[in-house]
């Protein structure tokens, strides 16, 4: 149980607001520079692997600003370019921080890459999500049973459309997966039993920029399938989304249905089970019901 109080997660939350315009800026200002770009021993995908200068001055001002809280609130952290020091497990929650996702898009200079903070329960609850887009300078927020806010106004979750295509949000490559074909029909199925006008794919980087997305777009989802071993998404990559979905009333899960396993034990990867993320619960039922006959 957090022992924290509304008004203690108003403060923090303001506080990782701070710290992803602060991350935002310095992001900003090296954009369309050149960076130092190096590789780093993480995940099996280039994305996972690839880091630059930029990434490590963003976790460095987001640390500054919300270091100061772990010890007045006994929290932990977590974030991508630093080690796990398994304190997550042990405080009443922990901060997780992702100073760029999307940092493929960054050196591509592509629309995709977003400053994602959340606040975290031992238990794996998300309390508080913050992400934060340099190029469109737009801030999402939440509090656990709060409501979602986008620019400070409330995310009203789109309904889906019978004049729009049904649209999967995903990266590139998903093209090599074994079920690429197979998935691809399902989604025609789907949009065909939703009433929906066809289905497509966008490739996209970033998977905090691929959800936010999908809450102001109807008829869209962003899902990957449960991947074994080091790959396919870490804690970081969906906690402050995970939050902000579930206080807009939209789905955020595994591929099954259940909870995203936010404090896992072994592991910062988080892509064992797969991951969905639908503004509609009936969307998310079919991408559920098209990965269970998928499965055999």
């Amino acid at each position: 149980m957090v022992d924290m109080t509304n008004i203690d997660l108003e403060l923090l939350c303001e506080k990782a607001i701070a710290a992803a315009r602060a991350a935002g800026k310095v992001i900003s200002d090296h954009r369309r520079l050149n960076v130092d770009i190096q590789h780093k021993a993480a995940g099996s995908s280039e994305a996972s692997q690839v880091v630059t200068e930029v990434d490590h001055k963003a976790q460095a001002i987001i640390l500054e600003i919300l270091e100061p809280t772990c010890s007045e609130f006994e929290l932990a952290l977590v974030t991508e370019e630093s080690p796990d020091d398994g304190l997550r497990h042990e405080k009443q929650a922990f901060w997780c921080i992702d100073p760029m996702d999307g940092t493929l898009a960054f050196i591509n200079d592509t629309h995709g890459f977003s400053v994602s903070i959340a606040l975290v329960a031992k238990n794996g609850k998300p309390l508080i999500g913050v992400v934060y887009d340099p190029v469109e300078q737009a801030l999402y927020h939440a509090i656990a049973g709060s409501g979602a806010y986008k620019n400070r106004q409330l995310i009203q979750v789109p309904r889906l459309d019978p004049d729009l295509p049904l649209i999967l949000h995903t990266d590139v490559s998903f093209e090599s997966h074994p079920w690429f074909e197979q998935t691809r029909s399902g989604l025609q199925e789907i949009s065909e039993s939703l009433g929906l006008k066809g289905a497509a794919i966008e490739y996209r980087t970033g998977a905090v920029m691929n959800a936010c997305n999908i809450l102001q777009q109807p008829n869209s989802c962003y899902f990957k399938y449960p991947r074994k071993g080091n790959s396919g998404g870490s804690i970081w990559d969906f906690a402050a989304t995970a939050c902000i979905y579930n206080a807009a009333g939209a789905v955020a899960s595994d591929i099954f249905g259940q909870f995203l396993e936010l404090n896992r034990h072994g592991s910062t990867y988080a892509n064992h089970r797969g991951i969905l993320y639908a503004a509609q619960q009936t969307l998310a039922e079919q991408v559920m019901a098209l990965h269970k006959r998928l499965q055999g």
